[in-house]
């Protein structure tokens, strides 16, 4: 009795079919060379994405620190006619808006409308450093998914060529390579590309807040020298 018991156990046990699982690692090698080396490609673009965001939103949250006493120091040295100290001052302090008031604070005793367009055009290439390297974002971001489409190109290219030598004996199993390299090229490159849209869209915010600051402070420097002494 228990012999036939045993049997009937191993009888079941191979006719139910056992759960297959997929690791991303195992979904990438089966995808075949080409469904690799797009797949590498997307890694590459995901690690500059990552660097280039990391790396400017630590620079312009640097950027966005600002001294809420700095202006009224500026303020007193300005009135008290210490413009050295104030140009002083304005060096300590590592910041766009810093650099742009000691610019103005540079083109003191000018007409104002040289110091306003002194001013412009140093904001201008400040505004150019904090958005260095982000508009390759936006190009990751439009790149990665059409890089991925093209893997899914490849691989139904791969999977019709194997259609094709079958000779009409289609087989799942010969079809694999290409279907592996057509999903999971797509699913990566639409995960890259999506990283990179929302890292791009995030630094444009974070940058447009420093702008604001700037021209804030900007015009703040700009009434106090129209005040009258």
């Amino acid at each position: 009795m228990i012999l036939f018991f045993q049997e009937n156990t191993q009888v079941l046990e191979e006719l139910v079919p056992k759960e297959k699982t997929l690791s991303i690692y195992s979904l990438i090698m089966d995808g075949g060379l080409g469904g690799q080396i797009i797949i590498a490609i997307l890694f590459v673009l995901l690690a500059v994405a990552l660097y280039i965001y990391f790396e400017r939103f630590f620079a312009i949250k640097s950027a966005s620190k600002i001294d809420e006493n700095f202006m009224n120091q500026i303020r007193e040295s300005i009135s008290e006619g210490k413009l050295a100290a104030a140009d002083a001052l304005c060096k300590s302090k590592n910041t766009p808006t810093a650099r742009l008031i000691g610019k103005g604070i540079s083109r003191i005793g000018k007409p104002l409308e040289d110091i306003n367009t002194a001013i412009e055009t140093a904001g201008k290439l400040e505004v150019y450093q904090l958005e260095k390297n982000v508009s390759v974002l936006a190009t990751i971001s439009g790149v990665a998914p059409m890089i991925g489409f093209l893997g899914t190109v490849i691989g139904m290219i791969v999977a019709i060529h194997e259609i094709a030598n079958a000779g009409g004996q289609i087989d799942i199993k010969m079809l694999s390579d290409g279907l592996y390299t057509a999903m999971t090229t797509t699913v990566g490159g639409l995960i890259v590309g999506i990283i990179a849209y929302i890292t791009y869209n995030h630094l444009v915010v974070k940058t447009d807040k420093v702008v604001y600051q700037m021209e804030a402070k900007s015009v703040e420097f700009l009434d106090l020298l129209n005040e009258p002494v």
